[in-house]
């Protein structure tokens, strides 16, 4: 679950790290209203879940209220990235001496938590990495004995920070790392985490997403288990519908059971030279109910011109498969070219039943692929 930036900070404040000052505008006159409260020019800053906003427009600066109001009536109900803008963070503009960058992130290769540092903040820790990798500091944590301040000032002695700025840094680095603990998160971020030209650290921008298999711990997020801020409308639909989707950018529909063989699939959707417009994985054991839902949420994409359904019965039977594909080309208006591969439990019965609905069902998966790309 991706939070928004003032999500974020909202929760780093919780702990003590600096922030901004500033509001949440949704209409050009609250903005005027927040930008005369704080009485300087103010960074008006798009609510996306994107990366590399400010690059794409998201992030605009004002000098008055007057020209605060006028950026606001420009940006909301604008597109970004693919994203309609609904809301603006209204900040104070900073005067900014240094920019540093600050991170507790997962490192699954590691299999454990990785805390990040530089002295180079204000750009992708990618493009750090790429051209200026002795100033990023990392360190793996051992999640047994945990992350401490002391370790976070080992971790910043080899860049060329005074001792004040190096333990206010350190400071920061652990607090995210509690942050990271108390929230169950997958990445806390500051970037860039500035110095002003008084001398004080202040979060400039923040994100933080959390693991969706720990929601159940955060009841303050339960209004937001059945959408997310980089959902799009049909992503958040089949949420709704307990549905594992994700949009892709093609135009054969692909479903199947297992995160694991719908991934195969879109793979070798790929290599013969398609294009996949989904990943819909129905689980194992589904029922007709949640097959009809799953075809019918996915034919119903625009973009898709053929579907693919790749099925492997073991818990799941073939014939409960086939009664859902034909439930949901019964209830559709506009029937699109499907082929299925299916295998398994009841694989004869399921075979059966669909090609008496007039679908083409094969048992390997190759040609199942090579049928959906010739329809």
């Amino acid at each position: 679950m991706k939070l928004f930036e003032f999500e974020a900070k909202d929760i780093l404040r919780k702990y003590g790290i600096v922030t901004p000052r500033g509001d949440i505008a949704c209409h050009p006159d609250e903005a005027e209203v927040i930008t005369k409260e704080i009485g300087k020019p103010v960074a008006l800053k798009c609510q996306i879940p994107v990366a590399g906003r400010g690059k794409a427009g998201g992030i605009v600066f004002a000098s008055d209220a007057i020209e605060a109001k006028k950026v606001t009536s420009n940006l909301i109900g604008s597109t970004i990235e693919q994203t309609i803008v609904s809301s603006l963070l209204v900040e104070e503009k900073l005067d900014i001496v240094e920019q540093f960058y600050a991170s507790v992130a997962i490192d699954r290769q590691a299999r454990t938590y990785i805390v990040l540092a530089s002295t180079n903040g204000g750009v992708d820790i990618e493009e750090i990495a790429a051209t200026c990798p002795e100033k990023i500091s990392r360190y793996w944590v051992d999640t047994t004995t945990g992350f401490g301040a002391d370790t976070a000032e080992a971790m910043l002695a080899q860049f060329d920070m005074s001792k004040q700025d190096a333990t206010s840094f350190a400071s920061i680095l652990h607090t995210l790392y509690k942050v990271t603990m108390d929230y169950d998160t997958e990445l806390v971020e500051i970037n860039p985490l500035v110095k002003t030209t008084s001398g004080e650290f202040i979060a400039c921008d923040a994100r933080i997403i959390v693991d969706d298999n720990a929601l159940f711990r955060h009841p303050e997020f339960v209004e937001r288990t059945s959408f997310r801020v980089d959902d799009t409308p049909r992503e958040a639909e089949a949420r709704q519908q307990k549905l594992a989707y994700v949009d892709l950018s093609g135009d054969i529909g692909i479903i199947g059971n297992g995160a694991g063989l719908v991934m195969a699939t879109l793979d070798l959707v790929n290599l013969f030279g398609g294009r996949p417009a989904n990943f819909l994985d129905i689980g194992g054991g589904a029922q007709a109910d949640v097959i009809t839902r799953g075809v019918t949420l996915v034919m119903s994409k625009p973009e898709v011109r053929t579907v693919l359904i790749n099925i492997l019965g073991g818990i799941t039977r073939c014939d409960i498969v086939a009664q859902g594909i034909i439930g949901a080309l019964n209830k559709l208006p506009i029937r699109k070219p499907i082929a299925v591969r299916m295998i398994g439990t009841n694989e004869e019965e399921g075979i059966q039943l669909l090609r008496q609905a007039g679908v083409h069902a094969y048992s390997n998966m190759e040609e199942a692929v090579k049928e959906v790309l010739r329809l």
